[in-house]
C-alpha cells in the first residue's frame, strides 16, 4: 500500500495529519477553504504541490456543497477571494499562487460563456482542481523516471549503484503521491540500482527524520538518516554519488527556494564534486520573477526552533527564516565548467539561461546544461 498525503472523493477531502507522524497516522477531514488555510499553516499539510492540491481541492468541496453566488459575477469573485487567502497560508512555495490564478481564470472564462450558469462555473473549477490532482501524480513519475535515468548516465554509465543524498521531505506526503526528488529515490530503487539513500534530519522542523525516514522505512528502501551537520562528511566518506532536492520556487534565473540548509548543501556537493540536482514540477517554477532576491521568505513561529513537544531548548531570541535562496551562480553547479542551461518547460516553451551546470528535472522533460 502506497503513502497517501491526500484523499479526495467528489465532495470529502482528507488529509493526513503529518504533525502527527511518524508515531500515529491519522486523517483529518478538510471540509472549508478556512480549514484547509488553518492546516498548511500550521504544517499538517506541506510540500509545494500538497499544499495546491490541498488548497484548491478544499474549494471544490465548499463549490460541491453549493457555496458562493448568487449570481455568476457574486461566484466568481467568491472564488477569487477563497484563492486569494489560501495564497496567504505559505507564500514562499509558488505553486498555490498559480493553482490560484488558474482557478480564478477557469471560473471567469466559464462565466462569459454565453448562457453560463452557477452550477457550470462551479463544475469546471471542481473539474480543473481534480484535474490537477491527476496531473501532480502524473508529472512525479514521469519527473522520477526521467531523473533516475539521467542520473545513472551521468554517475554510474558502466552500471551499477548509486547512492543519493535528499534534504526534507519531497515524496508522497509532499505531494499528490511519489514525490518529485524522493521520486528519483524511488525510481532508483525499483530499478534496482540504488545502494542507499542518506537523508538529513532537515531541523528546526525535522521533515527529513519524521517524514523522508518515515517514508523510506515505509518502501523498504535502504537509507540512514543524518544529521544536517553529516552532509559533508557523507560526502566525503560514504560514497555519495549525487544529491537530489525539491523546490519550493524556481525563478527565471534559476535561483531556487528551498528548505532551509539546501544552500549549504549545495556548496558542499560542488566542493566534492558531486552532481546536484533539482527535481520540481513544473508548477513550482515562476518565470516572474528574474532573481531570488524577489520571492518572498516566509518566517515562522520562533518556537519551532526553539522548543520541542511545548518545552523551551533554547534561550530567548529572533530566528532565521525557514526557507533559503539559492542563488543559481557559483555555488549551484557540478564539477565541470559548463554553462549554459536550457530550460524546457511544458514541453513547448524555450528559455535560455545563463546559470552554471546544475540539472533540472522537471515534468517528463529534462532540464540540463546545453553544452
Amino acid at each position: 500500500m502506497t503513502l497517501e498525503a491526500i484523499r479526495y472523493s467528489r465532495g470529502s477531502l482528507q488529509i493526513l495529519d503529518q504533525l502527527l507522524l511518524p508515531q500515529q497516522s491519522r486523517y483529518e477531514a478538510v471540509g472549508s477553504v478556512r480549514q484547509a488555510w488553518e492546516a498548511i499553516r500550521a504544517m499538517k499539510v506541506r510540500g509545494a504541490p500538497a499544499i495546491a492540491l490541498v488548497g484548491c481541492l478544499s474549494l471544490a468541496v465548499e463549490l460541491q456543497a453549493g457555496a458562493g453566488g448568487p449570481g455568476l459575477a457574486a461566484l466568481v469573485a467568491f472564488v477569487r477571494d477563497k484563492l486569494s487567502f489560501l495564497v496567504t497560508s505559505r507564500p514562499t512555495a509558488v505553486n498555490m499562487a498559480r493553482a490560484a490564478r488558474d482557478l480564478a481564470d477557469a471560473a471567469a472564462r466559464e462565466a462569459e460563456r454565453e448562457g453560463a450558469t452557477e452550477e457550470a462555473v462551479r463544475e469546471r473549477v471542481i473539474r480543473c482542481a481534480e484535474d490537477m490532482l491527476e496531473k501532480d501524480l502524473r508529472d512525479n513519475r514521469s519527473i522520477g523516471d526521467l531523473g533516475a535515468r539521467h542520473l545513472l548516465e551521468r554517475v554510474a554509465p558502466s552500471g551499477g549503484k548509486v547512492t543519493v543524498l535528499t534534504h526534507c521531505n519531497t515524496g508522497a506526503l509532499a505531494t499528490a503521491g511519489y514525490g518529485t526528488a524522493l521520486g528519483v529515490i524511488r525510481s532508483l530503487h525499483s530499478l534496482g540500482r540504488l545502494e542507499h539513500a542518506f537523508c538529513t534530519e532537515t531541523r528546526p522542523y525535522n521533515q527529513g527524520a519524521r517524514l523522508t525516514a518515515f517514508e523510506l522505512v515505509y518502501e523498504q528502501i535502504p537509507a540512514t538518516l543524518i544529521a544536517d551537520s553529516m552532509v559533508a562528511a557523507a560526502m566525503a566518506h560514504r560514497g555519495v554519488s549525487a544529491v537530489v532536492v525539491g523546490a519550493d520556487r524556481v525563478v527565471a534565473n534559476g535561483d531556487t527556494a528551498n528548505k532551509v540548509g539546501t544552500y549549504q548543501l549545495a556548496i558542499v556537493a560542488k566542493h566534492h564534486g558531486i552532481p546536484f540536482y533539482v527535481a520540481a514540477p513544473s508548477s513550482s517554477c515562476d518565470l516572474r520573477l528574474e532573481t531570488g532576491k524577489e520571492i518572498i521568505i516566509e518566517e515562522r513561529p520562533a518556537q519551532e526552533l526553539t522548543d520541542v513537544n511545548g518545552v523551551r531548548i533554547a534561550a530567548p531570541g529572533k530566528p532565521p527564516p525557514q526557507k533559503g535562496d539559492t542563488p543559481a551562480s557559483g555555488h549551484f553547479m557540478e564539477a565541470g565548467d559548463m554553462q549554459g542551461l536550457v530550460i524546457l518547460l511544458e514541453h513547448t516553451q524555450l528559455l535560455q539561461a545563463t546559470f552554471s551546470s546544475c540539472y533540472f528535472f522537471s515534468d517528463g522533460v529534462l532540464l540540463c546544461p546545453s553544452g
